[in-house]
């Protein structure tokens, strides 16, 4: 498919900027930091290539050909000389690097916003198996960086070896993913180059020397590979006494920009709150369902909380079996009932409110449901589906067994 035209312009700050497919708000973003530049792709609807901020043309130089263009390349140049803003009609197909860099972003991006779900069915991704790809695809993108973004790809190598044995099994299996090869080619060549050993790199090279390697005799589920948390009992909080009565309840507000990935489970009905009339006095509990990573100590999330319209209050949250829980007082009289809104946040992380985007949340959702129904027949994907990460063909293979 051929690409609208693409306006390369000067930005008023010294940057030069070209111009891309619109993209949404944050979570509908993948983003990729390389040499002198920042590039973003949208996540929903059709991509291509990148927009492109550009803040040093020099550095950039050494991918910007590669990606764009030498006639791209050639106008960035002369734009930061100061000629006027050139309007160029970009290749028909993205290159392989450019193509090569959407799969890292879109990987990055889905170890941010993938909104995994026990309440709607959305498995979580293997962590240590996405951070493996991540770092072969980095290796595989190493003109686009400097050199924190290729030691970035090292210590997500080194921070995930633990995932490499099962991959190395992976491989034994009847009908492995086709880019599994790939993936462990780039690893024990990434490895290679920064000096790094161990019991799992030889292991890895000496299965790589297998150019066909015996299937093996015994059939088993390849999610049963990856330790992974598999029960989820989600267990209510007591905060209240039975003679309690309920004057309001409702859902809140789980927007994922406020807090980390792996803390709530990514369903619009996550968030529930009641508030309760104890005697005279007035009291909202708050209920969050937790991701099944979330952790258990040591950090804390909060409920912002809204009275008719008021100025927000925070309600500390502790982790609970498999909630977030807390309550506070509301000072309220006992002849009205409250209109109450309620948001989670990580104190410290919090960006601030903005736009509701339960839209763009949901749309995000149904790009999970595609690409993991994609990953469940990977072999029978056609020429306009990508190939999905390891990660999401392993919880593909989960969702009949847990969910």
């Amino acid at each position: 498919m051929s690409e609208r035209r693409r306006t390369v312009i000067r930005a008023e700050d010294g940057t030069v900027r070209i111009t891309g497919p619109s993209a949404g708000p944050p979570l509908t973003q993948a983003v990729l930091d390389v040499a002198g530049a920042v590039l973003t792709w949208p996540d929903l609807g059709p991509t291509g290539l990148p927009t492109a901020e550009i803040h040093d043309v020099r550095q950039a130089q050494q991918w910007l050909w590669a990606v764009y263009g030498e006639r791209t390349a050639a106008a960035v140049d002369a734009l930061a000389a100061g000629t006027p803003a050139a309007e160029l009609t970009p290749p028909e197909r993205p290159t392989a690097l450019a193509e090569n860099a959407a799969r890292l972003a879109l990987g990055h991006w889905a170890a941010r916003w993938w909104p995994a779900s026990h309440l709607d069915g959305i498995p979580s991704l293997e962590p240590g198996l996405l951070g493996l790809e991540l770092a072969a695809l980095t290796h595989e993108c190493q003109q686009l960086l400097d050199e924190s973004g290729e030691s970035e790809g090292i210590e997500l190598l080194e921070e995930h070896l633990d995932a490499l044995d099962p991959l190395i099994r992976w491989r034994r299996l009847l009908d492995p993913p086709r880019q599994l090869d790939h993936v462990l080619g780039l690893i024990d060549d990434a490895a290679d180059n920064a000096g790094l050993d161990g019991e799992a790199l030889r292991r890895l090279r000496s299965a790589l020397e297998q150019d066909h390697p015996t299937p093996t005799a015994t059939p088993f589920d390849v999610s049963d590979l990856f330790v992974r948390q598999r029960a989820f009992a989600l267990a209510a909080g007591g905060l209240r006494t039975a003679t309690d009565r309920v004057i309001a309840r409702g859902s809140g507000t789980n927007d994922w920009c406020r807090f980390p990935p792996g803390f709530v489970d990514a369903s619009e009905n996550a968030v529930s709150w009641t508030a309760y009339a104890p005697g005279a006095g007035r009291r909202i509990e708050i209920e969050v369902v937790a991701d099944i990573a979330a952790p258990a100590a040591g950090v804390h999330l909060a409920a912002e909380v809204h009275v008719d319209g008021g100025p927000p209050s925070r309600v500390p949250l502790a982790r609970q079996d498999d909630m977030w829980i807390g309550g506070a007082d509301l000072d309220l009289s006992p002849s009205t009932t409250p209109r109450i809104e309620v948001g989670i946040l990580l104190p410290g992380f919090d960006p601030g409110p903005g736009a509701d985007d339960r839209a763009a949340r949901e749309a995000v959702r149904a790009l999970a449901r595609h690409r993991l129904s994609v990953a469940a027949t990977p072999h029978d994907r056609t020429a306009s589906h990508p190939a999905p990460f390891l990660a999401e063909i392993v919880a593909a293979a989960a969702i009949e067994e847990d969910f």
